[in-house]
């Protein structure tokens, strides 16, 4: 079988963790890059993951780069800038695993993305994939007219065929303002043959008082398919049919012992129900990978962790 390919528009960013002014720890993360990662992992050869984005041409660019490459991530189309660096974030941790972020990345390279030269050689590449994965940071980041022109591609590339996937990841910080926030939205939503969304950040920008609004609002927006992430209640999957009929369906989570660290718990279940959908299998298979990583990742501490591929796999099987 001819594995999927999926490319992921995004940021990675140098981290830092751990107290100031004592000795940090140095690693990497973004939310596209997270879900990348753990595709990755999960899907193995079935799924050839690419990485789009922008980066410096510095040491510490190019250390991410073959970082992101350790992990089998295609990334012939990270973009290479002379004259910027990559983005930088602090995290800390509270006693319950919730975490706080202080960012430095307002003249990223990613952030010119759009504009760098060779964008269209990424365009061509992006018409060779199955999927493209994106997410509101993702779209945050640029600038107002570099978010309306790729979106304006997404569009395109939508009539050629090619599945769109979003996930809101609504960050207040990060947007203009709240009305372009929602304008960008609804053009991503409008694209979305899967959007995967948190509930918590939907509410928020949305004001949503229920799933059942927000599932309603989203499909009406133009999600074909909708995943909403309910942390420890799990996630309830939507789909609206020809008839404009919806189907809903809810899968529960599973039980952790101790939540360690949720920095990547909804990018990890992207990767998990991305892992399977894109290889096209059962929804109550997607829904299943994409709790049971995330559960596997919230037990950890970090961005990028190890997991255990076999044990999520013979799970799925089992039940």
């Amino acid at each position: 079988m001819t594995p999927k390919s999926i490319a992921i528009i995004g940021e990675c960013m140098v981290e830092l963790s751990g107290q100031p002014f004592t000795a940090m720890q140095q690693n990497y993360g973004g939310d596209s890059m997270n879900t990348a990662i753990y595709l990755k992992k999960l899907a193995g050869n079935e799924v050839n993951v690419n990485y789009v984005s922008a980066m410096g041409t510095d040491p510490l660019s190019r250390a991410l780069i073959e970082k992101w490459q350790a992990h089998h991530i295609n990334t012939d189309n990270v973009l290479l800038s002379h004259n910027k660096q990559p983005g930088l974030y602090m995290i800390q941790n509270d006693a319950s695993g919730e975490r706080t972020f202080q960012y430095w990345r307002s003249d990223s390279a990613a952030k010119y993305l759009v504009q760098h030269a060779d964008f269209n050689k990424v365009l061509t590449a992006l018409a060779q994939v199955d999927a493209i994965y994106l997410s509101g940071i993702s779209l945050a980041i640029l600038s107002e007219q570099d978010c309306h022109t790729l979106l304006s591609h997404l569009a395109q590339l939508k009539q050629q065929g090619i599945k769109i996937i979003y996930d809101s990841n609504y960050r207040p910080a990060l947007w203009l303002s709240k009305m372009h926030c929602h304008l960008a939205n609804n053009k991503a939503y409008a694209l979305a043959d899967l959007a995967l969304v948190t509930f918590d950040d939907e509410a928020q920008l949305w004001g949503d008082s229920s799933v059942a609004q927000c599932t309603e609002r989203l499909h009406q927006q133009g999600a074909h398919e909708v995943v909403v992430k309910l942390g420890a209640d799990g996630c309830q999957y939507s789909k609206k049919h020809p008839d404009n009929s919806i189907s809903v369906e809810l899968f529960n989570t599973v039980a952790v012992e101790k939540v360690i660290d949720t920095t990547a718990a909804g990018d990890s279940f992207n990767a998990g129900f991305l892992a399977y959908w894109l290889t096209e299998q059962p929804i109550k298979h997607c829904a299943q990978a994409g709790n049971l990583l995330a559960a596997q990742v919230i037990q950890q501490r970090g961005a990028i962790v190890k997991i255990d591929t076999p044990a999520i796999k013979n799970t799925i099987e089992n039940k």
